[in-house]
């Protein structure tokens, strides 16, 4: 069995390096055209027929990549580890595919998604204003609540002002693609989210990555390049989701002040889990939040809705809101959506005791995880702990058999989304999991991992 493991992880580690066919490219008169191999042009010099390949969905190349690695996870015994489905509210426990189940998958980190009044919050405001808004909020579809719900973040992060998108992805995707531009420059950590990257990449800026954590790394980085570009952003996380570790701040915004460039940090997974109160990375280094020019968050974790926001100055914010194209051409949060983060960020001011509860779960687990010699990585213990076990096919496996025998849910984090010796299960927190939860799962696995390696 461990024989055919490993040749099936070589087959799968192949198939995921493979690239799409080459392009020849053929040069006209005014233009260079690419042509693709197999479809040479005719005698006549124009091009002959497309090969069928391009024209089949089920030919693309990341397609014929999933349909290996199902086979792959068959000839292991494994079922698909993704798109379960928690059929009610997924918080500490939850109910997948009909069996209620202890619950590491969701981000639920405050249980805030399923509490009565948030609930409440947002019957009461589909009442009142409709499931949607109807229309782009820069046309028709503006509402109080839209401006209640950016006031309370802004007041959160004691900036002028904040604006909601109604996609986190998109808030990074637009705000990057808009605020740069050919002339200027993004610096991202290496362990960046992929919006980031996708925004980068719209905005035609020239991008680079500096090592993870290493504000040394950037510092060279700025030295060499700063004065060749117009605009320079850094962009870091607050709380990386893969890792569960955090950046030094302090030291990103000395740069960011000695070198003249823009501080961005994403507070995805951060706001609602740092500082005392929740208040995301700017208390937990009690800095001057206005010492960061961009705060981006998202309100489909902690604060139990969807959508992102970005929040700092009037004139960022008022830019953003008439020229972004992610807010701009998108139809308006709708009222039900926008009504339960509010109603979060008014319980948070009133129950720190639930920071309290998820910051002292979250250690517990992450010491009882080391104490059975498990890797996590470089995790601090808040919300986030990874146990890295060094192979995909093992973390698909121990993922499989921890929700079918002990029911457990955990997400695998497979290659190519992790370098292959960094495959891990991604355990996230909530304030509700208790000790029992903590001992039961890392007994299990622990067992698991044990008779993998005998």
């Amino acid at each position: 069995m461990t024989a055919n493991r490993s040749d099936l992880k070589r087959q799968l580690l192949e198939q995921a390096r493979k690239r799409t066919a080459p392009r020849a490219t053929a040069r006209t008169n005014d233009s260079t055209i690419s042509t693709p191999t197999g479809s040479p042009p005719t005698g006549n010099g124009k091009p002959g027929p497309v090969a069928e390949r391009f024209t089949r969905f089920d030919a693309h190349p990341g397609y014929q990549q999933l349909t290996m690695l199902r086979q792959g996870a068959e000839q292991l015994g494994l079922k698909d580890p993704f798109f379960k489905v928690h059929e009610g509210i997924a918080g500490a426990t939850s109910v997948v595919q009909g069996r209620p189940c202890i619950n590491f998958a969701s981000y639920n980190y405050l249980g805030y998604s399923g509490d009565p009044r948030v609930t409440q919050a947002a019957c009461e405001a589909v009442a009142r204003y409709g499931t949607s808004v109807s229309a782009s909020r820069v046309v028709s579809g503006e509402r109080p609540i839209h401006h209640e719900l950016e006031q309370a973040i802004a007041k959160a992060y004691q900036v002028d002002d904040a604006v909601a998108f109604v996609s986190g992805h998109a808030t990074n995707v637009s705000t990057l693609g808009y605020l740069l531009g050919a002339k200027d420059l993004v610096l991202h950590d290496e362990y960046i989210h992929n919006s980031s990257l996708v925004g980068a990449q719209l905005s035609g800026a020239k991008r680079m990555s500096f090592a993870h954590n290493d504000p040394d790394a950037l510092d060279a980085l700025l030295s060499r390049h700063r004065h060749q570009f117009e605009r320079v952003i850094v962009v870091i996380e607050g709380l990386y989701s893969m890792d569960g570790d955090v950046p030094d701040l302090p030291r990103f915004i000395e740069l960011k002040k000695r070198h003249q460039v823009w501080l961005m940090v994403d507070e995805a997974h951060s706001f609602g889990v740092m500082g005392n109160n929740g208040l995301g990375l700017h208390e937990y280094f009690s800095i001057d939040p206005r010492d960061v020019d961009i705060w981006m968050g998202t309100m489909s974790k902690t604060l139990s809705g969807c959508g992102g926001y970005i929040a700092g100055s009037s004139a960022l914010v008022e830019t953003l809101r008439y020229f972004a194209p992610g807010f701009l051409y998108s139809v308006g949060m709708p009222a039900q959506v926008a009504a339960p983060s509010i109603k979060v960020l008014e319980l948070m001011q009133q129950e720190p005791e639930r920071v309290e509860k998820l910051h002292a779960i979250s250690r517990y687990f992450l010491q009882q995880a080391k104490k059975h010699g498990m890797d996590t990585g470089h995790s601090i213990g808040a919300a986030v702990v990874p146990i890295i076990v060094g192979s995909s096919p093992l973390a698909a496996h121990l993922s499989h058999t921890l929700l079918e025998q002990y029911h457990i849910n955990v997400q695998p984090i497979l290659h190519p989304a992790v370098p292959e010796k960094s495959a891990r299960l991604r355990f996230f927190l909530a304030y509700d999991h208790t000790q029992a939860h903590i001992d039961q799962t890392l007994d299990a696995l622990a067992t698991l991992l044990a008779q993998a390696r005998s």
